[in-house]
Protein backbone atom coordinates (compact mmCIF):
# COMPACT_ATOMS: atom_id res chain seq x y z
CA UNK A 1 0.00 0.00 0.00
CA UNK A 2 1.52 3.30 -1.08
CA UNK A 3 -1.30 5.81 -0.56
CA UNK A 4 -0.34 8.84 1.47
CA UNK A 5 -3.15 10.38 3.57
CA UNK A 6 -3.67 14.12 3.56
CA UNK A 7 -2.24 15.93 6.55
CA UNK A 8 -3.29 19.08 8.37
CA UNK A 9 -0.91 21.32 6.43
CA UNK A 10 -2.68 20.31 3.20
CA UNK A 11 -6.00 21.84 4.25
CA UNK A 12 -5.34 24.36 7.04
CA UNK A 13 -5.78 28.10 6.76
CA UNK A 14 -2.35 29.72 6.82
CA UNK A 15 -3.40 33.35 7.27
CA UNK A 16 -5.15 33.64 10.62
CA UNK A 17 -6.13 36.25 13.16
CA UNK A 18 -4.64 36.05 16.65
CA UNK A 19 -4.54 38.24 19.74
CA UNK A 20 -2.04 38.97 22.47
CA UNK A 21 -2.56 38.39 26.17
CA UNK A 22 -3.57 42.02 26.73
CA UNK A 23 -6.15 42.21 23.93
CA UNK A 24 -9.33 43.87 25.22
CA UNK A 25 -12.73 42.16 25.31
CA UNK A 26 -14.28 44.36 22.60
CA UNK A 27 -11.20 43.96 20.39
CA UNK A 28 -11.61 40.19 20.58
CA UNK A 29 -15.30 40.38 19.67
CA UNK A 30 -14.53 42.72 16.78
CA UNK A 31 -11.84 40.42 15.38
CA UNK A 32 -14.14 37.41 15.58
CA UNK A 33 -16.78 39.36 13.70
CA UNK A 34 -14.38 40.64 11.04
CA UNK A 35 -12.76 37.25 10.43
CA UNK A 36 -16.01 35.31 10.84
CA UNK A 37 -14.47 32.83 13.30
CA UNK A 38 -15.63 31.41 16.61
CA UNK A 39 -12.24 31.34 18.35
CA UNK A 40 -8.86 33.07 18.28
CA UNK A 41 -5.41 31.84 19.32
CA UNK A 42 -3.72 33.88 22.03
CA UNK A 43 -0.02 34.35 21.33
CA UNK A 44 3.04 35.89 22.93
CA UNK A 45 6.59 36.66 21.87
CA UNK A 46 7.32 35.59 18.30
CA UNK A 47 4.01 33.79 17.98
CA UNK A 48 3.99 31.05 20.59
CA UNK A 49 0.42 29.91 21.29
CA UNK A 50 -0.41 30.20 24.99
CA UNK A 51 -4.17 29.81 24.87
CA UNK A 52 -7.39 30.11 22.91
CA UNK A 53 -10.31 32.45 23.50
CA UNK A 54 -13.65 31.37 22.06
CA UNK A 55 -17.22 32.57 21.88
CA UNK A 56 -17.96 30.27 24.81
CA UNK A 57 -15.43 32.22 26.87
CA UNK A 58 -17.12 35.53 25.99
CA UNK A 59 -20.76 34.59 26.51
CA UNK A 60 -20.75 34.52 30.35
CA UNK A 61 -20.36 38.31 30.35
CA UNK A 62 -23.74 38.62 28.62
CA UNK A 63 -25.33 35.71 30.51
CA UNK A 64 -24.59 37.17 33.94
CA UNK A 65 -24.80 40.84 32.92
CA UNK A 66 -28.02 41.60 34.79
CA UNK A 67 -28.27 38.65 37.16
CA UNK A 68 -27.33 38.01 40.76
CA UNK A 69 -26.50 34.27 40.90
CA UNK A 70 -27.30 32.37 44.08
CA UNK A 71 -24.70 30.60 46.19
CA UNK A 72 -25.25 27.25 44.43
CA UNK A 73 -24.70 28.79 40.99
CA UNK A 74 -21.62 30.63 42.21
CA UNK A 75 -20.05 27.37 43.37
CA UNK A 76 -21.12 25.33 40.34
CA UNK A 77 -20.09 27.86 37.72
CA UNK A 78 -17.16 29.61 39.34
CA UNK A 79 -15.10 29.56 36.12
CA UNK A 80 -17.90 31.15 34.08
CA UNK A 81 -18.44 33.82 36.71
CA UNK A 82 -14.74 34.65 36.63
CA UNK A 83 -14.91 35.02 32.85
CA UNK A 84 -17.98 37.22 33.18
CA UNK A 85 -15.76 39.72 34.95
CA UNK A 86 -12.78 39.30 32.60
CA UNK A 87 -11.65 42.14 30.34
CA UNK A 88 -8.53 40.78 28.58
CA UNK A 89 -7.63 37.73 26.51
CA UNK A 90 -5.36 36.46 29.28
CA UNK A 91 -8.27 36.41 31.72
CA UNK A 92 -10.67 34.89 29.19
CA UNK A 93 -8.57 32.28 27.42
CA UNK A 94 -8.49 28.55 27.91
CA UNK A 95 -4.91 27.55 28.67
CA UNK A 96 -2.90 25.57 27.82
CA UNK A 97 -4.23 25.63 24.29
CA UNK A 98 -5.32 22.45 22.56
CA UNK A 99 -3.26 22.41 19.36
CA UNK A 100 -2.30 20.13 16.48
CA UNK A 101 0.91 19.72 14.47
CA UNK A 102 0.93 20.39 10.70
CA UNK A 103 2.03 16.82 9.96
CA UNK A 104 -0.89 15.25 11.85
CA UNK A 105 -3.32 13.30 9.69
CA UNK A 106 -6.81 14.65 9.15
CA UNK A 107 -8.18 11.68 11.07
CA UNK A 108 -6.02 12.56 14.10
CA UNK A 109 -7.18 16.19 13.96
CA UNK A 110 -10.80 15.12 13.64
CA UNK A 111 -10.53 12.85 16.69
CA UNK A 112 -8.95 15.67 18.73
CA UNK A 113 -11.77 18.05 17.77
CA UNK A 114 -14.46 15.49 18.53
CA UNK A 115 -13.08 14.57 21.93
CA UNK A 116 -12.62 18.20 22.98
CA UNK A 117 -15.84 19.35 21.28
CA UNK A 118 -14.13 22.26 19.56
CA UNK A 119 -14.59 23.66 16.06
CA UNK A 120 -11.05 24.90 15.38
CA UNK A 121 -7.50 24.02 16.38
CA UNK A 122 -4.39 26.20 16.20
CA UNK A 123 -1.68 24.53 14.14
CA UNK A 124 1.76 24.89 15.74
CA UNK A 125 5.30 23.83 14.91
CA UNK A 126 7.67 21.83 17.12
CA UNK A 127 8.29 24.76 19.48
CA UNK A 128 4.67 25.91 19.68
CA UNK A 129 4.77 28.78 17.18
CA UNK A 130 1.53 29.45 15.32
CA UNK A 131 1.50 28.29 11.69
CA UNK A 132 -2.23 28.35 10.95
CA UNK A 133 -5.63 27.11 12.00
CA UNK A 134 -7.58 24.02 10.95
CA UNK A 135 -11.36 23.91 11.24
CA UNK A 136 -14.07 21.29 10.90
CA UNK A 137 -14.84 22.66 7.45
CA UNK A 138 -11.20 22.19 6.44
CA UNK A 139 -11.29 18.53 7.46
CA UNK A 140 -14.37 17.95 5.30
CA UNK A 141 -12.57 19.12 2.17
CA UNK A 142 -11.52 15.53 1.42
CA UNK A 143 -15.15 14.79 0.55
CA UNK A 144 -14.81 17.17 -2.40
CA UNK A 145 -12.64 14.61 -4.20
CA UNK A 146 -14.20 13.47 -7.46
CA UNK A 147 -15.62 9.97 -7.86
CA UNK A 148 -12.97 9.32 -10.51
CA UNK A 149 -10.13 10.19 -8.12
CA UNK A 150 -11.55 7.92 -5.44
CA UNK A 151 -12.10 5.05 -7.88
CA UNK A 152 -8.53 5.27 -9.16
CA UNK A 153 -7.10 5.16 -5.64
CA UNK A 154 -9.29 2.21 -4.64
CA UNK A 155 -8.19 0.29 -7.75
CA UNK A 156 -4.53 1.10 -7.18
CA UNK A 157 -4.29 0.81 -3.40
CA UNK A 158 -6.90 -1.80 -2.49
CA UNK A 159 -8.07 -3.96 -5.39
CA UNK A 160 -4.67 -4.55 -6.99
CA UNK A 161 -3.27 -5.32 -3.55
CA UNK A 162 -5.94 -7.75 -2.27
CA UNK A 163 -7.46 -9.10 -5.48
CA UNK A 164 -4.75 -9.21 -8.15
CA UNK A 165 -5.52 -10.58 -11.60
CA UNK A 166 -5.82 -13.19 -13.03
CA UNK A 167 -7.14 -14.86 -9.86
CA UNK A 168 -9.77 -12.16 -9.40
CA UNK A 169 -11.86 -9.89 -11.58
CA UNK A 170 -13.12 -6.89 -9.61
CA UNK A 171 -14.72 -3.71 -10.94
CA UNK A 172 -14.78 -0.48 -8.96
CA UNK A 173 -17.74 1.88 -9.28
CA UNK A 174 -18.05 5.13 -7.32
CA UNK A 175 -21.09 7.38 -7.16
CA UNK A 176 -21.36 10.36 -4.81
CA UNK A 177 -18.50 8.94 -2.77
CA UNK A 178 -20.13 5.51 -2.31
CA UNK A 179 -17.76 2.78 -3.54
CA UNK A 180 -19.12 -0.48 -4.95
CA UNK A 181 -16.89 -3.47 -5.64
CA UNK A 182 -18.38 -6.01 -8.05
CA UNK A 183 -16.92 -9.20 -9.45
CA UNK A 184 -15.50 -12.59 -8.59
CA UNK A 185 -12.63 -13.17 -6.18
CA UNK A 186 -10.72 -16.26 -5.19
CA UNK A 187 -10.72 -15.52 -1.45
CA UNK A 188 -13.92 -13.98 -0.04
CA UNK A 189 -12.41 -13.94 3.46
CA UNK A 190 -10.57 -10.79 2.33
CA UNK A 191 -13.82 -8.85 1.86
CA UNK A 192 -13.87 -7.45 5.46
CA UNK A 193 -10.27 -6.36 5.01
CA UNK A 194 -11.19 -4.66 1.74
CA UNK A 195 -14.08 -2.87 3.46
CA UNK A 196 -11.74 -1.45 6.09
CA UNK A 197 -9.15 -0.34 3.55
CA UNK A 198 -11.71 1.24 1.21
CA UNK A 199 -13.29 3.20 4.08
CA UNK A 200 -9.81 4.51 4.93
CA UNK A 201 -9.52 6.10 1.49
CA UNK A 202 -10.15 9.82 1.89
CA UNK A 203 -13.42 11.00 0.43
CA UNK A 204 -15.20 7.64 0.70
CA UNK A 205 -18.71 7.98 2.11
CA UNK A 206 -19.57 4.27 2.24
CA UNK A 207 -18.67 0.95 0.63
CA UNK A 208 -20.87 -1.78 -0.83
CA UNK A 209 -19.98 -5.20 -2.20
CA UNK A 210 -21.23 -7.49 -4.93
CA UNK A 211 -18.39 -10.02 -4.76
CA UNK A 212 -18.74 -13.75 -5.23
CA UNK A 213 -16.23 -16.57 -4.91
CA UNK A 214 -14.37 -17.60 -8.01
CA UNK A 215 -13.78 -21.35 -8.18
CA UNK A 216 -10.20 -22.50 -8.66
CA UNK A 217 -10.07 -25.07 -11.48
CA UNK A 218 -7.07 -26.66 -9.77
CA UNK A 219 -9.08 -27.54 -6.66
CA UNK A 220 -9.77 -31.21 -6.05
CA UNK A 221 -13.20 -32.40 -7.30
CA UNK A 222 -15.99 -33.05 -4.82
CA UNK A 223 -17.31 -36.52 -3.97
CA UNK A 224 -20.28 -35.91 -6.23
CA UNK A 225 -18.00 -35.07 -9.13
CA UNK A 226 -16.00 -38.26 -8.55
CA UNK A 227 -19.21 -40.30 -8.56
CA UNK A 228 -20.32 -38.72 -11.83
CA UNK A 229 -16.93 -39.42 -13.46
CA UNK A 230 -17.01 -43.06 -12.37
CA UNK A 231 -20.63 -43.62 -13.35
Amino acid sequence: MHGTPHIVSDVMTHTVAAVGRRAAFKEIVRLMQDWKVSALPVIEGEGRVVGVVSEADLLPKEEFRDSDPDRYTQLRRLSDLEKAGAVTAEELMTSPALTVRPDATLAQAARTMARARVKRLPVVDAVGLLEGVVSRADLLKVFLRTDEEIAEEVRREVVSYLFPTPDSNVRVNVRDGVVTLVGRVRDTSLVPVAARLVRAVEGVVDVEFGLTRREDPKEAPTDDAENVDSA
